[in-house]
């Protein structure tokens, strides 16, 4: 494991880690909840980390949290500065440098129904940023003809890679190459986990053409970017609202290209929800890309067109 994700936690835990000898590469979460086992998603498994080092499925086995532990990790995390993050852990994480997205749980602090923070942090996710380059190479060419850029829908269960496909999508559709000219991207990256930005700045390789609005809510970030970036094509990560389909519509009204993602395991689970439903039958999406965790996150299962008409269908299947 890498020295600055080491780093990340007291020596207790630090040691514990450095003895599983963990590979950064494999490393997807590790969760502390006071009184809790530490957790480790590892290779896409679930596991404990072991009270004696190395991983292991018993719990009884695993170290567990205790406050001491979990408010030092903390310390760790914001550089002793969680003042400095204020607006971040009002809505629940720290990003960090590396593109790392640091989820947070507690005692939240209201003012009327408005959230203004978290106090007595008791739970912690890490979850690790990965780029891989090349990964959206399969589907790139179903989705970037020449110039043109077909309104894309990326579908996966969580855990399965739908975040990264998305992030190497907007890479490649911004760089261009020699068979496609590279367009101006405008990201709106609510949660900080496509282009990783920490102080405005991405840590994850986004393209040469491509403008972040970091924080900011999907719908009216798809609004800003449209009358400031002029952006020839716009990505979001995981939409739903009433507000996202509305911006979505006119994000299309107004001649740009969209590529979004959302959770599910099929078209028909999209169906089932209402708002998306109707974006499935006005044939808004000319693409959907159904992604699996097998035998690694990012796997693509299935390719349709607006139609249903399967494009490409994975082994398997």
């Amino acid at each position: 494991m890498r020295e600055e994700i080491g780093k990340l936690f007291p020596k207790e835990v630090r040691n514990l880690l450095e003895k599983a000898e963990l590979k950064q590469e494999y490393l997807q979460e590790i969760r502390l909840r006071i009184n809790g086992p530490l957790l480790v998603v590892y290779r896409g498994e679930e596991y404990f980390l072991g009270a004696k080092g190395g991983l292991c499925k018993d719990p009884g086995q695993a170290f567990y949290v205790c406050r001491r532990c979990l408010q030092e990790t903390l310390e760790y995390l914001s550089g002793y500065s969680l003042y400095a993050y204020e607006e971040e852990v009002r809505q629940g994480y720290l990003t960090l440098q590396g593109g790392h997205r640091v989820g947070l749980a507690g005692k939240t602090i209201l003012d009327g129904e408005k959230i203004t923070s978290i106090r007595f942090i008791s739970f912690i996710n890490i979850r690790f940023s990965h780029q891989v380059k090349g990964c959206a190479s399969v589907i790139l060419p179903y989705i970037a003809q020449g110039s043109t850029v077909r309104h894309t829908l990326l579908i996966s269960p969580p855990r399965c890679g739908k975040t990264t496909i998305l992030r190497d999508l907007i890479r490649q559709i911004s760089d261009g190459d020699e068979k496609r000219p590279g367009h101006c991207v405008g990201v709106v990256d609510e949660r900080s986990e496509i282009g990783g930005c920490h102080q405005g700045v991405p840590q994850n390789d986004v393209g040469i053409r491509t403008d972040v609005l970091d924080g900011c809510p999907k719908a009216e970030g798809m609004m800003m970017l449209i009358r400031s970036m002029s952006p020839e094509v716009i990505a979001v990560d995981e939409i739903g609202s009433y507000e996202d389909i509305h911006a979505i519509e006119s994000v299309i009204h107004c001649g740009c290209r969209l590529l979004a993602t959302v959770h599910g395991s099929s078209i028909d689970d999209i169906k089932r929800k209402p708002l998306l439903n109707r974006l499935v039958k006005e044939k808004i999406f000319e693409r959907y890309i159904l992604l699996e965790g097998r035998p690694r996150a990012g796997t693509v299962r299935q390719i349709f067109d607006e139609r249903g008409g399967c494009l490409f269908q994975g082994d398997g299947i």
